[in-house]
């Protein structure tokens, strides 16, 4: 058994896993991508605040009940059995690699600011895109100490360029009053709006459950990762809410649709100068920061499945530092193969389709969970709780009508890949018979 001393991950990297998985793309690519939704957009914001909040209290009780590396598959096995906990740790190894082609897409989006190049030569966006995956595997196969410090570092950078923004903010509010405001106008306000914009807001809030992954590298891990999940959930939604919304609204949408670098745009579109370079390079320190951890949650999902026996044991195979190599590599092979099936579409249109994959094949992980809080305390396995079975009965709704809002196409993707998840297991039963 692993020591307290040898586990590389404490409260501070703990919370940093959490906002810095957070934090990351969503923050600087969604004004884009959200723009023509208006104030639509605001509303989906409050709800996806809400509703991630949920989420992240369902894992913090789970993970203090049963902390076990794994996650929502271990959670989900505990309640339901092992056939729906490997479907769900399936179609969560799933959002994760897709989640980290992405991000990279968004690091690479805001290097085109330094390099106008990469947007205007075909396929050199995808090659830069496929280099950055490859470095975050290198930083991740380290090890989890290296992964953690560095998270910490570019967890604590990011914030700089998102507090400047929210400066800016509040100054041009000051300087011309609310009449810069984009004008609220309630015959825009739609429900199906408001449902395709949460389906994209939820992209940027994936990472409520992240630091439950890696549960047999974390300290005290009852105590840690509850902590860690609910502060960093609540400080990360708070950041989303002033800084893209501010973004959003004092922006005009002409500005915003399709710009490869919003925040960017917003800068300059107000006057900032050369500050809009120095926001740029913070912007990809962000998002690398956000793929550096992600990177260690698909290489730390499989080869904790493997250890269960429902992933192949070639996954669950690590160095002498504990590291599952070949997880972090089969699982970039396939965030590459990915990233060069999409190299013709806009890295603005590329994101958007990614972001809503991801999300999709998150939302059954995040549905399973919050039924298992319903399921293991009518078990008894669990404290009964009327506050807890309420917060568990509204994260499910929500992840529900979150799975709505992806729409179809998107849906229909996220149910092929959880299928193709099928002969895998039963040839995983099979060799176990």
């Amino acid at each position: 058994m692993t020591s307290l001393k040898s586990k590389p991950l404490g409260i501070w990297m703990c919370a940093a896993l959490v906002v810095g998985n957070m934090i990351g793309s969503g923050v600087f690519m969604l004004p884009a991508s959200l723009a023509p939704y208006g104030w639509n957009a605001v509303i989906a914001w409050l709800l996806t605040i809400g509703g991630s909040l949920c989420l992240a209290y369902v894992f913090a009780k789970l993970a203090g009940a049963f902390p076990r590396a794994g996650g929502p598959f271990a959670y989900t096995e505990e309640a339901f059995g092992r056939a729906p906990g490997f479907l769900v740790a399936w179609s969560y190894w799933i959002s994760v690699w897709v989640s980290n082609a992405a991000i990279a897409i968004a690091a690479v989006s805001y290097l085109s600011v330094f390099m106008p190049a990469i947007a205007k030569t075909p396929g050199l966006a995808a090659l830069l895109t496929v280099a950055v995956v490859w470095a975050a595997t290198a930083i991740n196969c380290a090890g989890a100490r290296s992964a953690g410090w560095i998270q910490l570092v570019t967890t604590i950078l990011k914030l700089i360029p998102l507090i400047a923004v929210a400066g800016l903010a509040f100054s041009v509010l000051h300087a011309k009053g609310p009449a810069v405001i984009a004008p609220f106008e309630p015959s825009a306000l739609s429900g199906g709006s408001i449902t395709a914009a949460a389906a994209l807001t939820l992209w940027a809030l994936l990472g409520v459950e992240t630091a439950t992954i890696p549960a047999d590298k974390v300290k005290d891990p009852a105590r840690t990762i509850p902590r860690a999940t609910l502060a960093g959930t609540a400080f990360a939604g708070l950041v989303y809410l002033v800084v893209s919304s501010g973004v959003l609204l004092l922006t005009p949408t002409a500005v915003l649709q399709g710009s490869n670098a919003p925040f960017v745009d917003f800068v300059t579109y107000h006057g900032g100068g050369d500050f809009r370079l120095v926001l740029a390079a913070f912007a990809a320190i962000s998002a690398l920061g956000a793929l550096n951890g992600w990177s260690l949650i698909q290489g730390e999902l499989p080869a904790a499945m493997a250890r269960e026996g429902v992933f192949p044991s070639w996954f669950g195979k690590t160095t002498a530092n504990g590291t599952p190599v070949r997880s972090h590599v089969a699982s970039s092979a396939l965030v590459t193969i990915l990233v060069l099936m999409n190299y013709a579409k806009s890295m603005a249109d590329a994101f958007t389709f990614m972001a809503l994959l991801a999300t999709a094949a998150s939302l059954f992980a995040y549905l399973f969970c919050s039924l298992a809080v319903l399921r293991l305390m009518q078990q008894g396995r669990m404290a009964p709780s009327k506050g807890l079975g309420a917060v568990a009965a509204v994260a499910a709704v929500y992840s529900a009508w979150t799975f709505y809002g992806a729409g179809w196409s998107v849906t229909f993707w996220g149910l092929v890949l959880l299928a193709a998840g099928v002969p895998i297991y039963w040839l995983m039963r099979r060799a176990a018979r």
